[in-house]
């Protein structure tokens, strides 16, 4: 398999620009954003197109500043670090990468798309559960 070459360079850029002129937006737990993740090692997820974006949902927010957000992908995937989600907006399915949860500046989300149902959202909260008492 070849790996496809990373842009950390254009990257470290947009970070900067995040960084210091980025406002941060007023979200909500359940919340699907578009939030600028970036170019990341191995086989972490990282964002696409020109401001390195990927869908995620907001898991926590602990304040205005800092969330626990779980990247998602069109990737239909079965295991017990994936699960298959509906946004509000989208007929089609979403699969959460359980596994990758991480936490975020909120200066990283750029927009909105939807909303996942509270019953998707408790089960993915049951699932992390198990996964860190595994």
């Amino acid at each position: 398999m070849v790996e496809q070459k990373k842009d950390f360079k254009n990257w470290h850029q947009k970070k900067i620009k995040l960084h210091e002129d980025k406002q941060r937006p007023f979200f909500h737990e359940r919340e699907v954003w578009f939030a600028s993740l970036g170019v990341n090692i191995g086989f972490e997820q990282d964002g696409r197109g020109d401001k390195f974006l990927r869908p995620v949902i907001v898991i926590r927010k602990f304040n205005n500043e800092v969330l626990w957000i779980l990247p998602l992908t069109k990737n239909a995937k079965k295991s017990k670090y994936y699960m298959q989600v509906f946004i509000s907006e989208s007929k089609e399915p979403s699969t959460v990468i359980l596994s990758q949860i991480r936490l975020l500046d909120s200066k990283r989300l750029q927009y909105k798309i939807g909303d996942i149902s509270e019953d998707n959202y408790n089960e993915i909260k049951k699932r992390l559960a198990a996964l860190i008492e595994a």
